[in-house]
């Protein structure tokens, strides 16, 4: 990470081949709406299968973890039987000289205490901080707590069969262990690398288990029959539904971590911008609630307020929402198994990233411009319109920081992520033309004169 960048090279031709084929995400997005059609249609279903108990669909919180195995398998088993993921070299595993497993139990007691004091450091965060003890992180710690002992006892066999087959068994997490244990000289980068890494999963899946609930009742009870006559109702039925997929899938992500899937976090974000920028979008730093420092919605109405009594445009302004949305969820459904914030797990070159190099924050922020409208305000007060619509640039260049720092990660991490940045320059519609956009806004110095 140390070492001076290389200048970029870019190409005519097509962009670097990624490291997550289309396949993974759109196997998962199968897998999670057969669940959903079984979740709707379980009043039909009860009965035929003599169940006399829950008579209604399936849209409650365990209904919402069950999805994560329709769509977590799926794209587990394209990794393995199509992408034959497991046979990469960046899984840093080579299946055909296992080491024996008293050889590779030493490595693996260091490891697994490693890896254990690193929970019990998140639970005691998790215990500690009260954000987690309210509201919906309460199903999260749930959750958590109950997989807990499981985890534990599950990764023993776990780490013991793959460090007979790691080429470098002495990772991260092993050298957090010997830090610990005090008995081998440990590299302190690599205990930096596996504390941020793990800072990035013990916060984002917490958060994400929260959240996991109430997109899926939406998505599994709302009445589409009824919602079909009216633009509003429709629309954000289908803006919902792109928003579950983003979470379910994103969720997957988190989860699977996993080196024989080629989906280990390589490095987490090192520079403090890119955390800074990050946590501002979450809770519980979030500063963009509803009385908060970045709130741009005082005295604002939203899009079906200001449009109501006109149907066609109406629809026309909901179609364009729920088409940001899908993009949205489309790049996240790009990710497949590898998808997490702050974190290089690989590079992404196909679906929406071929168009710009940041389409879910491109996408996310033109849909919060286009359905608050901020520059409208009940009130008809001149201050509030340019305090929303100055909050809200705020909050799109809060934003756009965030791209910088993870550009900068990546650069820094991957030559093929310098190629890709270098062909998206050059011939990605979107990229190209902001890059231009910027270029015009740019100040230009003083031009040189010619001597005479």
């Amino acid at each position: 990470m140390g070492q001076p960048l290389e200048k970029p090279h870019s190409s005519a031709g097509s962009p670097p081949m990624s490291d997550v084929s289309a396949g993974v995400g759109l196997a998962g997005l199968a897998g999670l709406f057969v669940w959903l059609i079984i979740c709707r249609s379980w009043p039909a279903i009860a009965p035929m299968l003599g169940l006399t108990g829950m008579m209604g669909p399936l849209d409650g919180p365990y209904a919402a973890l069950m999805a994560l195995f329709f769509s977590g398998i799926p794209m587990v088993l394209w990794s393995l039987r199509v992408d034959k993921v497991h046979r990469r070299a960046s899984t840093g595993i080579d299946w055909g000289k296992p080491r024996p497993l008293s050889v590779a139990l030493e490595t693996s007691i260091t490891k697994l205490a490693g890896l254990w004091a690193t929970w019990a450091v998140i639970a005691a965060i998790y215990c500690i901080a009260r954000w987690y003890w309210r509201g919906n992180y309460l199903f999260a710690m749930d959750v958590l707590g109950t997989l807990s002992i499981p985890l534990v006892l599950l990764s023993i066999p776990y780490v013991l069969w793959l460090d007979r087959y790691l080429v470098n068994p002495r990772d991260q997490a092993w050298h957090f262990g010997a830090m610990l244990i005090g008995r081998e000289p440990y590299d302190p980068a690599e205990v930096r690398h596996h504390l941020r890494g793990w800072a990035v999963k013990g916060f984002f899946i917490a958060f994400m288990f929260s959240i996991l609930p109430a997109g899926w009742q939406v998505a599994a009870s709302v009445n589409i029959g009824a919602a079909l006559g009216n633009p509003v109702a429709f629309c954000m039925f289908l803006i919902n539904m792109m928003f579950m997929v983003d979470v379910q899938i994103a969720m997957v992500g988190y989860l699977l971590t996993l080196k024989p899937l080629d989906a280990q976090i390589r490095t987490a974000n090192p520079f403090l911008g890119g955390w800074l920028s990050a946590l501002l979008c979450y809770p519980p730093f979030l500063l963009m609630n509803s009385g908060d420092v970045l709130d741009y919605h005082v005295n604002t109405a939203d899009w079906a307020y200001w449009f109501q009594g006109h149907t066609a445009l109406l629809w026309g302004w909901g179609a364009i929402l729920v088409v940001l949305t899908g993009i949205y969820a489309w790049a996240t459904v790009a990710f497949g198994i590898r998808f997490s914030n702050l974190t290089y797990r690989g590079i992404l070159t196909n679906g929406p990233y071929r168009l710009t190099r940041h389409p879910a924050y491109l996408s996310k922020n033109l849909f919060w411009w286009m359905s608050t409208l901020p520059f409208f305000v009940t009130s008809g007060s001149f201050t509030d319109m340019v305090r929303n619509t100055v909050i809200m640039a705020i909050v799109s260049a809060i934003y756009y920081w965030r791209a910088r720092t993870e550009e900068k990660h990546l650069l820094a991490a991957d030559a093929k992520y310098r190629e890709y940045y270098a062909w998206m320059a050059e011939n990605a519609f979107i990229t190209r033309s902001l890059a231009r956009l910027g270029n015009f806004f740019k100040p230009r110095g003083p031009e040189l004169q010619p001597a005479e």
